[in-house]
């Protein structure tokens, strides 16, 4: 595996939803999507979608991705048996170290009809639902990539306020000075 830059991080979730139509089993949950993402550029590095949320199903995300130095995860006691090759932070409490992944979980479930809540799309088979995921993670990856290559740092020469904002804030200026 290579490794990714120094410092870096990557952030572990997963999200469920239904296939074909949602199961009688006690948590109405039959199909996961698990994520890892990369933060700094925002992009998905790996991901699996797997009738269970098992640490094996993990355990191949991480393998197929670069190695970080960090690991962030929420309270799922799944990630506890899963060997991350840096080191694990774990937060049981809140969402502060996992906020980017949750961020593009909500994103997936936005722009993809068959993961929004409150759906009546489902997908009929999970072979659907992972090249919809697929394709989805390769149009977002691209536009993050471009998203950072035209990324233009600004320089900023001086903290005073333009002068037409001055004007502008001029309580004695009426709005057809600008007209």
């Amino acid at each position: 595996m290579k490794s990714g830059k120094p410092g870096s991080a990557f952030e572990l979730d997963e999200l469920y939803w239904y296939i074909n139509e949602k199961a009688k089993t006690e948590t109405r949950e039959n199909v996961y999507l698990m994520t890892m993402i990369c933060p700094e550029p925002r992009m998905v590095v790996g991901f699996e979608v797997a009738m269970d949320k098992g640490a094996y199903h993990i355990q191949n995300i991480v393998d197929s991705a670069p190695e970080a130095d960090f690991y962030r995860t929420d309270g799922y006691f799944g990630y506890l048996d899963v060997v991350f090759p840096g080191d694990h932070v774990r937060n049981v409490r809140d969402k502060k170290d996992t906020h980017n992944v949750e961020s593009i979980n909500a994103d997936l479930r936005h722009y993809i009809p068959v993961l929004a809540r409150r759906s009546r799309c489902f997908c009929r088979s999970l072979e659907t639902l992972q090249a919809v995921i697929e394709v989805f993670v390769d149009a977002y990856n691209a536009f993050g990539i471009a998203k950072l290559k035209h990324r233009v740092p600004v320089e900023h020469k001086s903290l005073e306020r333009p002068k037409h904002l001055h004007k502008f804030r001029d309580p004695r200026c009426s709005i057809l000075d600008f007209l």
